[in-house]
């Protein structure tokens, strides 16, 4: 790997360095900083950021490959636990689906749960890149499905997509990995972040659902900074988070406080 004439910007480092483990399977600190042209200390950071987006596995003096099997494992027993929490999260978002919306749900457990108490509402139109939501609401009478077309995201039942660039919607779902009020809201997949603001942008007003345990946590890659969200609906926030949250012109709904 040839060392770069100077330093580059944070995710283009960390998408770089993953291309590395996977072509590699592991990868030195010493050399990652020579050839990224940054100090050690910056690439131990991406590197501790990276494993706690689940991305590699940091070990004494670098790092090495994630195994699949045991990510997408980890992947599927999130996605069957249907807490209490994003039950409540789907609930509040519900009442904010008018009949004769037209509305996007982003993929996420979250919002799947959302999709799954739509079955009530008449003339509404969904557009989704979620397989799941998708055919979850393909039969019921009075909604019509848009499934956005793209690669399918090996693993997520869902589609990477591009440009947008004929659709409007009222209201846009989204859910995230991460969230907090300096670094707004992250996903761990740059492709995936991609197409997150891409469907941000064709909606009117976005709603971010979060649980409390998101708070805080920082993932790979933004999607989201505050002054694109005008709604968040959570389980729970913090007097001192919901008054930065309010400050930033964002409305605060809580299912809890």
């Amino acid at each position: 790997m040839k060392s770069r004439e100077g330093p580059i910007y944070s995710e283009e480092r960390r998408q770089a360095i993953l291309r590395l483990i996977e072509e590699r399977k592991k990868v030195q600190v010493s050399e990652l900083a020579s050839s990224l042209n940054v100090s050690a200390t910056t690439i131990r950071n991406d590197l501790r950021d990276l494993e706690a987006a689940h991305l590699l596995l940091r070990t004494h003096g670098g790092a090495i490959e994630r195994p699949r099997a045991r990510y997408e494992i980890e992947m599927r027993e999130r996605e069957a636990q249907q807490s209490p929490a994003k039950k409540a999260i789907a609930k509040l978002a519900s009442a904010h689906v008018e009949d004769g919306d037209t509305i996007l749900i982003d993929t996420g457990t979250t919002t799947r749960e959302l999709a799954y108490l739509l079955s009530d509402k008449q003339r509404l139109t969904v557009v989704t890149n979620d397989i799941g939501i998708a055919s979850a609401l393909e039969s019921v009478p009075g909604v019509e499905v848009f499934l956005l077309g793209g690669m399918i995201r090996k693993g997520f039942q869902c589609t990477i997509v591009g440009p947008l660039a004929d659709l409007t919607v009222d209201k846009g779902f989204f859910g995230t990995n991460g969230f907090c009020v300096v670094s707004g809201a992250t996903t761990p997949d740059i492709s995936q972040a991609a197409t997150k603001r891409e469907m941000l942008r064709i909606a009117k007003k976005v709603f971010l659902l979060c649980d409390h345990e998101k708070f805080g946590r920082v993932s790979f890659s933004r999607f989201a900074s505050l002054q694109d969200i005008d709604t968040l609906i959570t389980d729970q926030v913090s007097d001192n988070d919901r008054h930065k949250l309010e400050q930033a012109g964002i409305e605060v709904i809580a299912s809890c406080g």
